[in-house]
């Protein structure tokens, strides 16, 4: 399979697809009523990434009913809004960087929404992480 750009629509789409094929993140998901996460990638004009941009993930009970490439603007009307530059972003997604941890060291910004709520749901993070691993990525800084 192709490696997808990330970030990109195509991207997104795929990492739905792999969400939905997790039986963990469905287990471990089941209680999210909480509404939207945008996740913010900073603008980082010198790898082609001129605005921030954002993947809106339209979770709820252990299924991702859609993820969608949008704008910063957008992406504010979330629920949870969780910022963090291209770097941290690729981190996570190599399983490098736990995303409840970063938010604890700010490494990733919990911009908008409850981290308590975020806590309590530490394990669905990590399985939305482990469907990151399921999508051939091609990082647009290598």
């Amino acid at each position: 399979m192709t490696s997808l750009r990330f970030p990109s629509a195509e991207w997104c789409s795929a990492y739905k697809d792999a969400i939905n094929s997790n039986p963990g993140y469905r287990v471990a998901g089941k209680d999210w009523t909480h509404g939207s996460v945008a996740m913010v990638v900073m603008a980082e004009p010198s790898i082609g990434i001129p605005d921030d941009m954002a993947m809106w993930l339209d979770l709820h009970r252990g299924e991702c009913n859609a993820c969608r490439l949008i704008s910063r603007e957008e992406a504010e009307k979330a629920p949870f809004v969780i910022v963090a530059t291209y770097a941290r972003w690729k981190e996570v997604i190599r399983g490098l960087l736990d995303p409840t941890k970063g938010m604890m060291q700010n490494k990733l910004k919990l911009t908008k929404g409850n981290m308590p709520t975020m806590v309590k749901f530490v394990t669905a993070s990590k399985e939305l992480v482990a469907s990151t691993s399921r999508v051939p990525t091609q990082f647009v800084d290598e």
